[in-house]
């Protein structure tokens, strides 16, 4: 039984959307969770370090200064000063594990009794019994254990909160899940239905009807349409002059080939970006366990291998920290960072590489200092200025110049290069996108370093933007929020 494409692409489409709202939404909620236990621990923890010091200053104030003296005959008084301090219910244990003061009426339970001989050897436990978290810290004075405090906490706010969300997530889930698969949906139907209308082109040649129509498409269905249609104007010349059109016929016959020669080479070029290298490494490995005396041998495949190696761990390197970037909210370091020698550390640091190809630099920097995160801000710098050297001309030249406009400090960064064409200007901080692939496999380039630095600087409060794209090359335009004095985060 055949199957519809249309069909096939809408039952995809909603499998790979509804699976990819529920990853994200139990990522989420499970660092939700995550957020809320460490939350807990901390002021939990920071109870305990207070019961801790209130005890040494309450004993400081005693005639009697014996730490086991004092709880058995004032630790009830000490239990409720406790309690009014750290505003948490809380019962208090000897070095033997006898009650002094209880919150709560009722023997211990067995996860408590457990819990209490675990914080007995002189380390902080806590227990979880439905909405109820009991958290066991040492009480100690000059490092001798000298009984347990116990704080309640009660759990249930948190769990009705993280329901809350959950409920939420299901909400916007299927919001979004729904309207992204409507305007999916729309989108996958016009390409479906080019694709049949190809198809019954396809049968009505097959049939002997050589009156074809195009397909209005500007992408590759539209090219096959287009090369279909021509086929069959080809094939009634055929009809009329057979010998002349056997040689035009032969002509179609070779594009055809020419364009799938094409997509296969498309699809090795994909895989070889990583391929290469390891192919590379595995020979010369293999020649090095044939030939293991051969020192120029040991040498070259050294220096291959470390090459082949390095071109791979950068373009690793640079995959994790944007899938990092993506999933995680990570805290910068932010400070007042002086722009002027931070540019000129990393002009200097790629020096080499500017002359290894001839680039003439021109400088235009400054006094300026940004509110920014100074290792964040160099690789933003790094990767827009390895793209300058990378894709410009033989012989052609980089200007950098930074100056404070409006409460921001502005970085522009142009160059003589191969520039970017207009159609695909919207694209080029997308990951994995390269405007001129060979050049980027023949510079080591994956894609990568345009959507590594548009994430650093927008996660500080910055921006980067493409300002000019033409045959004379592209400026780009990096912006921070320029210091103003106060305190960073």
């Amino acid at each position: 039984m055949r199957i519809s494409i249309k069909l096939k692409t809408s039952a995809f489409l909603a499998a790979l959307l509804l699976l990819t709202v529920i990853v994200l939404s139990l990522l989420v909620l499970q660092g939700i969770q995550k957020n809320q236990r460490v939350q807990v621990e901390q002021f939990l923890a920071q109870q305990a370090a207070t019961a801790n010091t209130y005890l040494r200053q309450s004993l400081t104030a005693q005639l009697n200064k014996v730490p086991e003296t004092y709880l058995a005959s004032k630790g009830a008084e000490f239990g409720k000063q406790l309690e009014m301090i750290s505003g948490q219910a809380i019962e208090l244990y000897d070095a033997d594990g006898k009650a002094i003061y209880k919150n709560k009426s009722g023997a211990l339970s067995a996860g408590i009794g457990q819990t209490l001989t675990y914080a007995l050897q002189q380390k902080t436990a806590y227990l979880v019994e439905g909405d109820s978290l009991y958290y066991l810290s040492p009480l100690k004075v000059a490092n001798e254990q000298v009984g347990v405090v116990q704080f309640y906490y009660d759990l249930a706010a948190n769990d009705v909160f993280y329901h809350e969300i959950r409920q939420l997530f299901v909400y916007i889930g299927a919001g979004t899940f729904l309207l992204s698969f409507i305007l999916a949906y729309f989108y996958f139907n016009a390409l479906s239905g080019s694709i049949i209308k190809l198809n019954r082109t396809v049968n009505r040649i097959r049939e002997g009807s050589y009156e074809t129509a195009g397909v209005k498409r500007r992408d590759e269905i539209g090219e096959l349409g287009e090369g279909i249609r021509m086929m069959s104007e080809r094939i009634r010349q055929t009809i009329r002059d057979k010998d002349d059109e056997r040689e035009k016929l032969k002509l179609a016959v070779d594009k055809l080939s020419q364009l799938d020669q094409q997509q296969k080479e498309f699809i090795g070029n994909v895989t070889h970006e990583f391929k290469t290298p390891l192919t590379s490494i595995k020979a010369y490995l293999d020649l090095m366990d044939m030939y293991p005396d051969d020192e120029e041998l040991l040498q070259t495949a050294k220096t291959n291998i470390a090459g082949d190696t390095q071109r791979l761990y950068e373009m690793v390197e640079k995959v994790l920290r944007l899938s990092a970037l993506e999933k995680y909210d990570f805290e910068f370091s932010k400070e007042k960072v002086d722009v002027r020698q931070t540019t000129e550390s990393v002009l200097g640091s790629l020096q080499g590489k500017m002359e290894k190809f001839g680039l003439r630099l021109e400088t235009n920097l400054s006094e300026a200092s940004a509110d920014a995160d100074r290792d964040s801000l160099t690789i933003v710098l790094m990767n827009l200025l390895d793209n300058a050297i990378k894709y410009n001309k033989a012989k052609g030249s980089i200007s950098v110049s930074c100056a404070e406009r409006a409460g921001q400090v502005v970085i522009e960064i142009a160059d003589t290069g191969i520039g970017i064409p207009q159609a695909v200007v919207h694209k080029i901080f997308e990951p994995f996108y390269t405007v001129d692939k060979n050049r980027s496999r023949e510079n080591g380039g994956a894609g990568l370093g345009l959507a590594l630095a548009k994430k650093y600087a927008e996660m500080q409060g910055g921006s980067i933007a493409l300002l000019r794209s033409d045959a004379e090359g592209t400026t780009f335009s990096v912006a921070y929020p320029a210091w103003s004095g106060g305190e960073s985060s």
